[in-house]
């Protein structure tokens, strides 16, 4: 039995949150000191996938059948499925616009908010990876509930706007009911993402989401609004591949260490 692979998830079912880009640039982070990392794109809107590969590739990868919702159709280990990005320690599970069926998909499966569980069980058991990265889609149906369950810790990256923390209730509230079928998992954080200091407003968010709960962490590393991260996406890249010295490249590799340090 190898190292201890210790899978997070990212979600949040408010769209705009930030959460692909976050769970994109952690991944990276991770690979960049050193980690072996799988990023698995839980989303049919494919853009972990596209944070990584030109919109072709992405979209060759959805129609083929190497992607997770073949996986999950054919009930196949996720091994199967991963494929390399140009960056060492870092691979991918690429999503499909099929995604969009899974909930039907699952609807009449044995035990069906474990599948992802089950298909990641034989990558987490070799040890291969020191951490498998999820992104789930912004609802909150069984396929999040199988994200979850598969996972041992959540992030949810809020948006600090006043909009941000729309919602956020029904993601505690949901995540407390999956922790009945799944007690392992448990909330690593909560990362503020698209913060823009010269509104009055991001404060406020910053302090509410530090009352929300004992038990709810804030990540310290926040990430502010930077034309960097939308360039590195134009270009199928994490910020920090596309331009290191950029502030969201020193955030995100702070947020990155934060999470690991959390993780321990």
């Amino acid at each position: 039995m190898g190292k201890e692979t210790k899978v997070i998830c990212f979600a949040n079912n408010k769209g705009g949150s930030g959460k692909s880009t976050t769970c994109a640039n952690v991944g990276y982070g991770m690979a960049a000191l050193g980690k072996r990392v799988l990023l698995v794109d839980g989303d049919m809107q494919l853009n972990l996938s596209l944070s990584f590969f030109t919109e072709d590739k992405v979209l060759a990868m959805a129609q083929s059948e190497k992607n997770l919702y073949y996986a999950i159709k054919n009930q196949k280990d996720l091994a199967d499925y991963i494929v390399p990005t140009e960056y060492e320690g870092l691979d991918l599970v690429p999503s499909s616009t099929l995604m969009s069926s899974i909930e039907y998909e699952l609807f009449t499966r044995w035990q069906r908010e474990f599948i992802l569980k089950k298909l990641l069980a034989g990558i987490k058991e070799s040890g291969t990876y020191d951490y498998i990265l999820i992104d789930a889609p912004p609802t909150l149906g069984g396929w999040v509930m199988n994200i979850l369950c598969a996972s041992d810790r959540l992030i949810i990256p809020v948006e600090a706007s006043p909009w941000g923390l729309f919602g956020l209730a029904n993601m505690f509230e949901f995540l407390n009911t999956v922790k009945e079928m799944s007690p392992q998992l448990s909330l690593l954080g909560i990362a503020v993402t698209k913060v823009d200091e010269r509104k009055n407003y991001v404060k406020q968010t910053i302090e509410t989401l530090r009352e929300a709960g004992e038990d709810v962490h804030v990540f310290s590393s926040y990430i502010r609004v930077d034309s960097a991260i939308e360039w590195s996406q134009d270009n199928s890249k994490p910020v920090a591949a596309y331009k290191k010295s950029s502030r969201s490249a020193k955030e995100y590799m702070e947020l990155t260490k934060e999470v690991m340090e959390q993780c321990q």
